[in-house]
């Protein structure tokens, strides 16, 4: 994060993310300068660089992703002299004069003005504008020129929809026969998963190198956090409607569990065999093998999410006119599921909150390291931690995204097995965005008012939990945890955007979801494609240009691009992957 510098002859070339600070100390004592980021929750201050005195300097490169808090102490004198809070920006040269008048001050000057670390999100953000806007365009152009069936064919959107949605079927509607229309494809699903899938490639892709869209270092949101939550949203919805369309197909409850059981076992061993594998790594080994992961998480979702379904689901809808729980019928009638949750969500908060977990306070759910004034440095990610060390040893995620802001030696996973737990959660609430698509079909503002009413509800249950703070509530929003709030925040998300792409898409018929809907109709070939081939030609290279963004977001937005045609290619040939 920060590196030494030689002398003013011999400064280095600065790197995308950093800038360079140079201290003048005019005093006749030597000082030492410390730092902390505002982003690390009561962090130490670490040292930075030693000043010697009498007019010498010495320069540091430093990171510009956070606002850093700088401090000069007297050794001599055991006080701190100055302190001080500043942003600093990319590429930019920064002076700090240390001096003396009535008493020691620190006074800075910019020396060389940064770059606009925004410059290349606006212009990538015009440009696609544009495509999008030649995009809705297009249509309008076609209509003139052709004929109204060469229209339909080209323009092919519906305002019907069907609620058998499967995740990997084909498309339908082109190929109808036009004498007889049937209901098309629940469009509205298939774009928000294309569009979580392709968000998701981006991030991956480094997004640009902007830490914004990565990973958040613990507490806290970043665009990298939002997009695996949409994706096991997504998953509980579509499971209540694909089961239920098998089950009105007289699909016995036995074929249904050989189906969810082999799906679930492929999803396993993908996770396992080839997305903790590279042809860089060598050898298959036991000894890296992460046994955490991505697939293995959604894959146990998917299958304790279509079991609560396939048992406690139900084939049709008994509507009844007079009971007093009508307006939550979609609710009381999958009790035993809500039963289920509730008890799986308190295992949760009891382990979480409750385990004692060696040298560390019961319920910490801090990144340990030097956070939290340096007190618990072995306890990352608290009762979460400790039991996937101790179920996995070795064989799980050694970089965690605290690591470098916090310092923690300890291995954390992400993907955890309390983690899992509230992935269920999510994916339930998903399940209920579902039911409520069942019940109301038709009504479709009695479907847009559910949406809002449990988006309400649950971003309130979410900000009293966080009490709108990145650190300072009862259970911070924490992607790497999967807490409670952090669940309910990203559930009330999803149905916003569930809602809103519902309204566009499948009630008025105005954007048919293109072009993410074709990635969101292979969305395992995506993931496990991108996944394996990331590193390699055509969709990365080695960089040349590393002293700004331009290059870096290029090539995650190229990448992610070449994804999103690969997909469309596909669906232009009818190709899903099924598992």
């Amino acid at each position: 994060m920060f590196q030494a510098c030689k002398p003013p002859n011999e400064w280095p070339t600065l790197k995308m993310d950093q800038a360079l600070l140079i201290f003048h100390n005019q005093l006749a004592e030597e000082v030492q300068v410390f730092y902390t980021s505002d982003h690390c929750y009561k962090c130490l201050y670490q040292h930075l660089v030693t000043v010697k005195p009498n007019n010498n300097n010495a320069s540091v490169v430093i990171s510009t992703k956070f606002t850093l808090t700088m401090q000069v102490d007297s050794q001599s004198r055991n006080a701190t002299l100055c302190r001080w809070s500043q942003t600093y920006g990319e590429g930019g040269h920064y002076s700090v004069w240390i001096q003396m008048s009535e008493s020691a001050s620190c006074t800075d000057a910019v020396d060389k003005i940064p770059n606009n670390v925004y410059l290349p999100l606006l212009v990538a953000a015009l440009l696609l504008g544009v495509i999008a806007l030649l995009f809705a365009v297009a249509p309008y152009i076609f209509r003139r020129r052709c004929p109204s069936e060469c229209t339909k064919s080209i323009c092919c959107q519906g305002s019907q929809y069907s609620v058998d949605n499967d995740e990997a079927q084909a498309c339908e509607a082109e190929e109808e026969n036009t004498t007889k229309a049937k209901p098309t494809r629940l469009l509205s699903l298939d774009t928000f998963r294309g569009f979580s899938l392709t968000v998701m490639v981006f991030v991956n892709y480094s997004g640009g190198g902007y830490w914004f869209f990565q990973h958040a270092p613990w507490n806290g949101l970043t665009l990298g956090d939002i997009v695996m939550p949409w994706f096991v949203f997504i998953i509980g919805t579509s499971v209540v409607l694909a089961l239920r369309s098998m089950q009105r197909k007289g699909v016995s409850r036995l074929q249904l569990l050989r189906k969810i059981t082999w799906r679930t076992v492929v999803l396993l061993m993908l996770g396992f065999c080839f997305l903790n594998y590279s042809p860089r790594d060598g050898p298959l080994s036991w000894s890296w093998l992460r046994i955490p992961g991505v697939l293995q998480r959604l894959g146990f979702t998917y299958f304790v999410l279509s079991l609560l379904q396939t048992f406690w689901g139900h084939e049709e809808i008994p509507l009844r006119a007079h009971h007093w729980w009508n307006p939550v019928q979609d609710v009381v009638l999958y009790w035993p599921q809500w039963l289920i949750i509730v008890l799986l969500e308190t295992l949760w908060l009891c382990i979480t909150l409750l385990l004692p977990v060696p040298n560390c306070p019961t319920g910490y759910l801090g990144a340990g390291g030097i956070g939290d004034d340096g007190l618990y440095p072995n306890c990352t990610g608290g009762a979460a931690g400790y039991v996937d060390r101790w179920m996995f040893g070795d064989n799980m995620y050694r970089y965690p995204t605290c690591k470098e802001l916090y310092r923690s030696t300890q291995p954390f996973d992400p993907e955890g097995l309390l983690g899992t737990i509230n992935s269920v959660v999510i994916g339930f609430l998903g399940m209920q965005a579902g039911k409520i698509i069942i019940f109301y079909r038709g009504k479709n503002v009695y479907i847009l008012c559910r949406f809002l009413v449990w988006a309400v509800i649950l971003g309130i249950s979410a900000a009293i939990l966080s009490k709108c703070t990145r650190d300072g509530g009862f259970i911070p929003v924490n992607k790497n945890l999967w807490s409670l709030s952090f669940v309910l925040c990203m559930g009330s998300v999803s149905f916003l955007l569930l809602g809103g792409m519902y309204y566009v898409t499948d009630i008025k018929g105005w954007w048919g979801g293109q072009p993410f809907i074709y990635p969101g109709m292979n969305s395992i070939f995506v993931y496990v494609g991108h996944t394996l081939l990331g590193f390699y030609f055509p969709f990365s290279w080695e960089m040349r240009f590393q002293e700004s963004h331009w290059e870096q977001l290029f090539q995650s937005l190229w990448g992610t691009a070449l994804w999103v045609l690969i997909a469309y290619l596909l669906y232009r040939k009818k190709f899903f992957l099924k598992i």
